[in-house]
């Protein structure tokens, strides 16, 4: 859980200023307070917000007590009281109790997902938990927010909201249900992207040797598999398209520049003229010399 984490984020109470709005997920998010505890004996008491406040525990222990059911807690829980409940927390007597502490205030923005199961039911939801020890990676998301409040930095605006939006979603997952945080990813998704890849990798590498073995291991994919894929997805093999778009380039620089065919052939993974000019003609229709004079139209 890495709870040593949240102990050195002792900044975190810096982002008061710092963040104040953001949306997440189709919710305008309202962050209105933070804070930080140190170990020690201390108590709040009774009191409500009309907002989500959420307490991690990071060192001691005691008791947190909300609409009148009494809750012990420990380093490690995290525990919260949703708008309109009467909450109260008392340390341990004598071991004290360290918290860091965030409110926030959760609005559907627009056409928001709120109604379908999803991250926003653990806080939404009144029948989901109050007190959970899913802290996932809510140690890792206050740490770094409070390192970018206690030395801020160029960025620091865009870095703390995407930070907050994860500690937002983090918080809604501690509290949900298993059913709340299921989702369809689509299968062919993966596929996708790793074609993309591919083809990337064959655009950024027109002039040096490529092989099979090495296009599938941007990919970590086996050779097979990535030509397979490959193949699948585009209607030609990779060899094919690595060709296809070496000749592609060297029309385009024919055409876009004044440089000699030798060296045109070589900044598209020919390094000898002859075989450029024998693809390229059987490519075109005509060498790349009458390509060029021609202005790239093959005249019958």
């Amino acid at each position: 859980m890495r709870l040593d984490l949240v102990a050195g984020a002792t900044t975190f109470d810096d982002l008061t200023g710092l963040l104040a709005a953001g949306e997440v997920d189709g919710f305008a998010v309202d962050f209105l307070s933070w804070g930080f505890y140190v170990p020690h004996v201390w108590r709040n008491h009774a009191h409500t917000h009309s907002f989500h406040e959420v307490c991690l525990a990071y060192a001691g222990s005691g008791t947190f007590t909300v609409d009148g059911t009494r809750h012990t807690v420990r380093a490690g829980s995290v525990f919260l009281a949703r708008p309109g409940e009467v909450h109260e927390i008392v340390s341990h007597p004598v071991d004290g109790l360290g918290i860091a502490f965030w409110g926030i205030a959760l609005q559907p923005a627009g056409a928001s997902p709120a109604a379908s199961p999803g991250w926003w039911s653990g806080l939404l939801r009144e029948d989901r938990p109050r007190i959970s020890q899913a802290l996932g990676s809510l140690p890792a998301l206050i740490a770094a927010l409070a390192a970018e409040a206690g030395s801020p930095r160029a960025g620091v605006g865009d870095q703390v909201r995407a930070l907050g939006g994860a500690l937002v979603i983090e918080t809604g997952r501690a509290f949900a249900r298993t059913e709340d945080l299921a989702v369809a990813l689509d299968p062919t998704a993966r596929s996708t992207s790793s074609v993309a890849a591919m083809e990337r990798h064959l655009a950024d590498n027109l002039e040096r040797p490529l092989r099979v073995e090495d296009i599938a291991g941007v990919v970590h994919l086996s050779s097979r598999h990535a030509a397979r894929l490959f193949s699948a997805a585009t209607g030609e093999s990779l060899m094919a398209a690595l060709r296809r778009m070496r000749l592609e380039r060297g029309a385009h620089l024919l055409l876009e520049s004044d440089e000699p065919v030798a060296h045109i052939a070589r900044s598209c993974g020919y390094p000898e003229v002859r075989p450029f000019i024998t693809a390229f003609r059987r490519r075109y229709g005509q060498p790349p010399g009458a390509f060029r004079a021609h202005g790239g139209t093959r005249h019958l």
